[in-house]
């Protein structure tokens, strides 16, 4: 299983209006580890950010002057991510921005160069109904350390989500305990089917029945007699 992980940069809001890429990274997961590949570049966006963008990622438009045109790394980046499964944060930001350079470039969609997408925002609010699911806060909530997130940064980024997924749904596939990532090793528990297992029932021994009723009949005391079990019982 193919994944990476995918997040990006904008000079403002809205592809539609013409803002366009200043940053991409992308991390590369295979069977729930990382492999160690990723790619990452700095664009030349041909225009200026938007100042509240630039407060965001810190990156001004003399800094992305001398960087290469999305057009330059097309190619690289098609092929690293051709085939797997992409996981943004808030995907429609990420894969629409992406869709409408690919789109100057008269390149069809990632959807039609093999590209599957997952949007983890989704995935966290069904997971967390309710409850704040930008990446900072679920770094907060499943302890993944992004004390180094003093500004968004494509790459950055990425690799927290990577963390912030595998920590959502660790369990699903298999059981993953990293030791360390200097020689350490990790445990997998395969799936087990008990669909065989006959689970054995013990019977409440005239004892213990009698202290259970003892207990009942105190609670519908207690209750004048409302005791809901009562009645499913009848």
């Amino acid at each position: 299983m193919r994944q990476i992980f995918l997040d990006t940069e904008t000079t403002g809001l809205s592809a539609a209006d013409g803002d366009r890429l200043v940053e991409i990274g992308c991390i590369e997961m295979l069977n729930r580890r990382l492999s160690g590949r990723h790619l990452h570049h700095y664009l030349n966006p041909q225009r200026s950010s938007h100042p509240d963008a630039v407060r965001v990622h810190g990156l001004t438009d003399e800094f992305l002057a001398d960087k290469p045109l999305f057009a330059a790394v097309v190619d690289e980046f098609l092929e690293f991510v051709a085939d797997a499964e992409l996981i943004a944060h808030n995907a429609s930001f990420d894969v629409g921005f992406i869709d409408a350079e690919l789109a100057r470039l008269g390149k069809p969609p990632l959807a039609a160069h093999g590209c599957t997408i997952t949007d983890s925002l989704l995935m966290a609010r069904e997971q967390f109904p309710g409850k704040a699911n930008s990446l900072d806060a679920l770094c907060k909530r499943l302890e993944v350390d992004n004390s180094n997130r003093a500004l968004h940064g494509a790459l950055l980024d990425a690799g927290l989500l990577a963390e912030v997924y595998i920590r959502m749904t660790r369990g699903q596939d298999s059981l993953v305990i990293e030791v360390s990532e200097e020689g350490g090793s990790t445990l997998e528990v395969a799936a087990i089917d008990l669909a065989g297992f006959e689970l054995p029932v013990i019977a409440a021994s005239a004892d213990e029945q009698a202290a259970h009723e003892a207990v009942l009949a105190d609670l519908d005391k207690a209750s004048k007699g409302r005791t809901i079990w009562r009645e499913v019982m009848a």
